[in-house]
């Protein structure tokens, strides 16, 4: 497994080992004692998969409160997303910043999004698969959102005219959200 850590402190691409032939490919998308090697000591509790049926779908941007906060290891089992991290820690010298990568099938790249930081992904082909784990089990009392088009981010979105959902559309400014990260 090979790390490459990103300019937000704590982020990173994990890209595996794949093994190819004529039948197809092999690899080890997680193995706890390697990722301990490399001092990714994460305890992964849930893992979650989602299906966007459309090219633009955008889910995002995402975080959990403080003490439900979440670390998230990021796939794409099929297709290819835009994914988006943004740091949400007040502290951080990085603070409001953002990095956008490509995941996809192809490259089979993770990311790997420490706590602190909002995430969403946006789908650039149809029927895309992302599954990502989790180190704390969801909490609909700590879920909480920043705009995805918030101006003061200025995320350069590969879309103009995303498919969101409900809830994505009326997340708040970063400046006036709930985040309780240092």
């Amino acid at each position: 497994m090979k790390v490459t850590p990103l300019q937000l402190q704590g982020a990173s691409i994990l890209e595996p080992v794949v093994h190819g032939d004529n039948r197809g490919f092999f690899m080890e998308s997680y193995n706890e004692e390697i990722m301990h090697k490399l001092g990714i000591t994460y305890n992964f509790v849930q893992d979650n998969q989602s299906l966007s049926a459309e090219v633009g779908v955008l889910r995002g941007l995402h975080y959990q409160l403080t003490p439900k906060a979440q670390t998230k290891l990021i796939r794409v089992l099929s297709g290819v997303i835009y994914d988006v991290i943004v740091d949400i820690r007040r502290n951080s010298p990085t603070f409001g910043q953002w990095v956008g990568v490509i995941l996809s099938e192809y490259n089979k790249r993770q990311l790997l999004v420490p706590i602190g930081f909002a995430h969403g992904f946006c789908t650039l082909v149809p029927n895309t698969q992302v599954l990502y784990k989790v180190d704390e089990y969801y909490s609909p009392e700590n879920d909480r959102g920043i705009l995805w088009n918030d101006p003061a981010l200025g995320i350069d979105w590969p879309i103009s005219s995303p498919v969101l959902s409900d809830k994505d559309q009326r997340h708040p400014l970063l400046k006036d959200a709930e985040i309780n990260f240092d």
